[in-house]
């Protein structure tokens, strides 16, 4: 009965529409269609901008893996000078214009605590940290797969003495300019790390403890992506992974005799049953076999300054970056996981799903 007397609380301001989580890419969009139908709505956001993800949590270097087609957002397409990949400014660029065309305003530093459906009522309460509480008849939560970062538990780790950071806080190869550095973790963020390493002079080893597969990022000039979704219009699921397959044999080689081993299931059939990114090479392949990057199995325990491994090979080393990956937080806070409709990203990340 308190739940529902509160409510209606000072404290509990009435929204007119949907309350949003998240002013990312699908939040900023689920706002502008809502607007074009005359649909009011309020996006809450943890951070102080939009984007935070790209402003604040990823590498300079970085650019969208995918064509800009399939990453621009609803009735706004992408500036026709952009290049076909746009770099991590023009993208966030062009999100920023986005809100300004739409006359999207989040309200930013607003941390959701929790959110509660109260079927007496119909309605949501959305509590923020410090802030209060919203009431409305709908909820979206467009806060991602790449909302917090894992770190996993590593034997050791602590005494290791070196410079230990996530992926989340690298910007560039510069600080580490002659360094001896492992990076955990194979996915698209791991391998595109490694290759700045590598062009700041970097002596970079990557850890792969698990089949991944690679890609290229293009096909005679076409994404390998647009060709995928080209091939499903005609061709089922597990033709075009082997498709898919054979044209990486013959465009990068056997990959397995570089330590990379293939999962026994395919690269679109891995993606959509256990949400696996395949890796879309962007020139680590070459490093790979020229030897700047060198790839490890599995780490058995940290010491100081130095690593040892499954396979008894001992390193070392002067930083870890941990490319281990990101997790939604929609679970701590989301008392009612039933009564939702959820928007994930709708751009590309790494494996670690953050979309690189």
């Amino acid at each position: 009965m308190t739940d529902r007397l509160d409510f209606f609380s000072r404290r509990c301001a009435w929204v007119n529409g949907p309350i949003i989580v998240g002013a990312g890419p699908s939040g900023l969009a689920v706002a502008a269609c809502l607007k074009e139908h005359g649909v009011p709505s309020v996006i809450l956001e943890r951070a102080d901008c939009i984007a935070s993800l790209w402003q604040k949590r990823t590498y300079d270097r970085l650019k969208l893996h995918l064509p800009k087609q399939f990453c621009q957002l609803p009735k706004f397409p992408f500036p026709e000078h952009y290049p076909e990949y746009p770099t991590k400014k023009q993208f966030v660029d062009y999100l920023e214009s986005y809100a300004k065309h739409f006359e999207i305003s989040p309200r930013f530093n607003q941390s959701v605590q929790s959110a509660r459906y109260d079927e007496t009522c119909g309605l949501w309460r959305v509590r923020t940290v410090g802030a209060g509480a919203e009431a409305g008849r709908w909820l979206v939560v467009a806060t991602g797969e790449n909302a917090e970062k894992v770190v996993p538990e590593l034997e050791g780790l602590g005494g290791f003495g070196g410079d230990v950071i996530h992926a989340c806080d690298y910007k560039s190869g510069e600080a580490y300019r002659g360094k001896r550095v492992l990076v955990i973790g194979c996915g698209n963020s791991g391998m595109e790390l490694c290759l700045d390493l590598c062009d700041h002079d970097a002596f970079p080893a990557m850890v792969v403890r698990d089949s991944v597969h690679v890609l290229p990022r293009e096909v005679l000039g076409k994404s390998t992506f647009e060709l995928a979704v080209l091939l499903m219009k005609w061709l089922p699921l597990w033709l075009v992974d082997k498709i898919l397959l054979w044209l990486a044999w013959l465009l990068l080689g056997n990959v397995e005799k570089h330590g990379l081993r293939r999962p026994s299931t395919g690269p679109l059939e891995l993606k959509n049953t256990q949400g696996r990114t395949p890796v879309l090479d962007l020139g680590a392949l070459a490093k790979i076999r020229s030897g700047d990057i060198k790839v490890v199995p599995g780490i058995k325990r940290f010491s100081s300054g130095s690593v040892e491994l499954v396979d008894g090979q001992a390193l070392d080393i002067d930083s870890v970056i941990l490319a281990t990956g990101y997790r939604s937080n929609v679970p701590q806070w989301l008392q009612v996981p039933t009564k939702i409709l959820h928007c994930f990203s709708l751009t590309v990340e790494s494996e670690d799903n953050m979309g690189d």
